[in-house]
């Protein structure tokens, strides 16, 4: 008999290949992680050789599996728009839905498109707000559903983990190594994550610290950061060649991105199939 790709076992290493933890994966996809590993090596079979490189921490893909993971992806996404253009048209309904700046124009390029594409019924309203303060309004039930970032290991039952990510210090690549005193940050509006746990860290540390940009644009903060202006937060795969990752500064801790709901919002079809969308194509 022909071998044949469950398309289950793809969804499942494709979790796992982003998140990067089986268990973690294991959670989002509501499954167990025995189930998980079952998948996972069920498909190792059917290649004919080791998709991930497995330790206690993490795991992380072998050349086999990043082959796999591209060769699939299309197979993934035409399965789920195949299924949605057969059910799209019963589908119809309004999502508000919230993202920080930082990962906005990723999630309208990349993301929404195939979701709206798919389910044409569905009118979608964007919000872009700082994480915290997108929770709250979530909480309030001012949105429905919003992707934050916050520290690692406050996920809620009901939150779907994205990935996990490393903030890094970062100045411009083209200064030298000394730091100035006092520091010149480059920050993000009140209410971010990554603003707060970077002054939290400097009073830690009892350095000093003035702020020569406080904005709720990304694009400006990054800029800053590329002139040379002042240093920041970002997520280290989002590091940039005219930045450079800066020793010697208090750690941030790592972080999450999740994606969270308002209580009102469960049993809402729409919903879950946006949040799948998310879960599915979303990156650093």
């Amino acid at each position: 008999m022909s071998a044949i790709l469950d398309i289950e076992q793809v969804r499942t290493f494709h979790a796992v290949a982003r998140i990067g933890k089986f268990s973690a994966a294991a959670e989002q996809l509501h499954k167990s992680p025995a189930a998980v590993s079952v998948h996972v090596q069920r498909l190792e079979a059917l290649a004919g050789g080791r998709l991930l490189n497995r330790d206690n921490q993490s795991v992380s893909l072998t050349p086999l599996g990043k082959r796999f993971l591209t060769s699939t992806a299309a197979l993934l996404s035409t399965h789920d728009q195949v299924l949605a253009e057969l059910q799209g048209t019963q589908l119809a309904g309004r999502i508000t839905l919230g993202v920080p700046d930082e990962y906005a124009t990723h999630l309208i390029r990349d993301v929404l498109p195939i979701f709206t594409a798919a389910w044409p019924n569905i009118v979608l309203e964007l919000k872009t707000a700082p994480s915290f303060t997108l929770r709250d309004q979530v909480r309030r039930g001012r949105l429905q559903v919003a992707v934050i970032a916050q520290p690692e290991g406050q996920l809620g039952a009901d939150d779907q983990l994205l990935v996990p990510t490393t903030p890094v210090w970062v100045g411009a690549a083209h200064l030298p190594g000394d730091m100035p005193d006092p520091l010149p940050l480059a920050v993000h509006a009140a209410q971010c994550s990554y603003r707060q746990a970077m002054i939290e860290s400097l009073k830690r540390s009892g350095l000093r610290m003035r702020i020569v940009l406080e904005s709720s644009s990304n694009q400006a903060v990054k800029a800053c950061v590329q002139a040379g202006l002042g240093i920041s937060v970002i997520d280290r795969a989002r590091v940039t060649d005219g930045m450079r990752i800066l020793d010697g500064l208090p750690p941030i801790a790592d972080h999450d991105i999740i994606v969270v709901r308002s209580s009102a919002s469960h049993g809402d079809d729409a919903v879950d199939l946006l949040r799948r969308a998310i879960g599915q194509y979303f990156r650093l």
